[in-house]
């Protein structure tokens, strides 16, 4: 039997699992739905503003608008003073609706249409530069508004020389020579790196800012690099993480399913820690740690999170609606699709354990494990939630609730659709009040 995963949970969110209004809310809102935290948003980011302090780096935080489209998270990084970084005139739009200010956006993606860059210019955006067609056409939208373009030109790595994105050491020198007669001030260099290996970070974040150097001698004053995300989130405990790595097998999934990899579900350097980690490592060429390294050379560092920076901020509900035995384990079905939990988009699997809130007061079956996989209420064959065998501690029913936490960064929406014509779940705000909790549904402009 496949090992169980449970996932870590905080305070509020063992609360709610054990209120009555999660299946009050799926009674109401009459089918799947998502809960939102944001005060562990607001906690997760102190704890990068705090690691920024702690060391004496000056820099800004910015969060990355695609890991969640519910309006509360960018209305709490105004609130917070965060930047927001956004990839479309859509998540530019929402962003500057939920109060975030037009110089406090950082506008990324590959190949931005001119209209995106027209409006990122006109509300002071920063704009990181991937290619030199686009800064070519950036230099256009700016001189034809009569305004400067605020930009990053993102660098791309060598540890990933087959990547799309980033210009490569020709196009950053030939990019340098147009900045220098154009209509855009450059502020710097950017760079996204893929895992979430801390020394690579580090070196790549020392290079850019001796490039800095190297710029500021050609008379452009740049101060600032973006080491953009890949703060990872640690989901579930090192043991348990262990134990599933080592005794997974194919029958350990429904009809022996295969997937390309999985997400490291457990890692014991996460969220802000990472940062502290990156900032606190000697990178290659230097003797000190980067964190005196950026301040030695008055360079700002800009990350941009999302995953960690919604770390426990939200979970996904379900109703169980079918049952069926199957071969010794059940097959569940659930009242949604595994397109609200975007794993599956990676040919992969959401793997930590759903927690199952029976719609009843006592299980009424002696403990488990009951082995079940669940499956999405649409009609192919491919659409599960969870191939995965999960050991239940109690036979699943009609009616019960399955919940998957922890799903806030990526899994919710990144590959949502209304698929048979099914509504997409609705968003939930709960928040703590007194001895109860109150809720809203998420105000995202329609």
């Amino acid at each position: 039997m496949t090992a169980r995963l449970p996932a870590h949970t905080g305070p509020e969110t063992r609360g709610l699992l054990a209120d009555p209004l999660l299946h009050e809310l799926g009674h109401g809102l009459g089918g799947p739905y998502h809960v939102l935290q944001p005060n562990a948003f607001d906690a997760n980011a102190a704890a990068f503003r705090e690691v920024l302090g702690e060391t004496g780096v000056k820099g800004r935080v910015y969060y990355a608008k695609k890991a969640n489209k519910a309006a509360v998270f960018a209305e709490r990084a105004a609130v917070a003073g965060l930047g927001v970084d956004v990839a479309s005139r859509g998540e530019l739009r929402e962003a500057l609706a939920a109060g975030v200010r037009g110089e406090d956006l950082m506008v990324t993606g590959p190949a931005k249409a001119d209209e995106l860059l027209r409006v990122a210019v006109l509300q002071g955006a920063l704009i990181a530069v991937d290619a030199l067609d686009e800064l070519d056409r950036l230099e256009a939208v700016a001189r034809e508004l009569g305004r400067k373009a605020r930009a990053l030109l993102r660098v791309l790595p060598p540890e990933q020389p087959h990547s799309r994105f980033g210009l490569d050491e020709r196009e950053v020198t030939s990019a340098l020579v147009r900045i220098g007669v154009s209509a855009v001030s450059l502020e710097g260099f950017s760079f996204h790196l893929s895992g979430y290996d801390v020394r690579q970070r580090a070196d790549l974040a020392a290079a850019l800012v001796r490039l800095c150097r190297r710029t500021q001698e050609l008379g452009l004053p740049v101060d600032s690099i973006s080491i953009g995300g890949g703060f990872a989130v640690d989901y579930v405990g090192a043991e348990d993480w262990r134990e599933f790595e080592e005794s997974s097998r194919p029958e350990h999934f429904h009809a022996g399913k295969h997937f390309g990899g999985f997400y490291p579900y457990h890692s014991p350097v996460a969220g802000a820690d990472a940062l502290r980690a990156i900032l606190a490592a000697v990178p290659s060429g230097e003797s000190v740690p980067l964190a005196e390294v950026l301040r030695t050379a008055d360079v700002r560092l800009l990350v941009e999170p999302g995953r960690a920076l919604l770390d426990q901020a939200g979970f996904t509900v379900l109703r169980v609606q079918g049952v069926k035995e199957r071969d010794g384990y059940a097959i569940l079905t659930v009242d949604g699709s595994s397109l609200s939990l975007s794993e599956q988009w990676f040919d992969s699997e959401f793997l930590p354990d759903p927690v199952l809130v029976p719609s009843r007061a006592e299980f009424g079956a002696p403990a488990g494990p009951y082995p079940a996989c669940v499956g999405a209420a649409t009609c192919l064959e491919s659409d599960l939630l969870t191939w995965r065998k999960i050991p239940f501690p109690a036979p699943p029913a009609v009616g019960d609730l399955l919940v998957y936490l922890n799903t806030a960064g990526y899994q919710m929406d990144s590959n949502e659709s209304p698929f048979h014509d099914l509504p997409l779940p609705p968003k939930v705000v709960v928040e703590p009040a007194a001895a109860r909790f109150r809720w809203h549904l998420d105000r995202r402009p329609a």
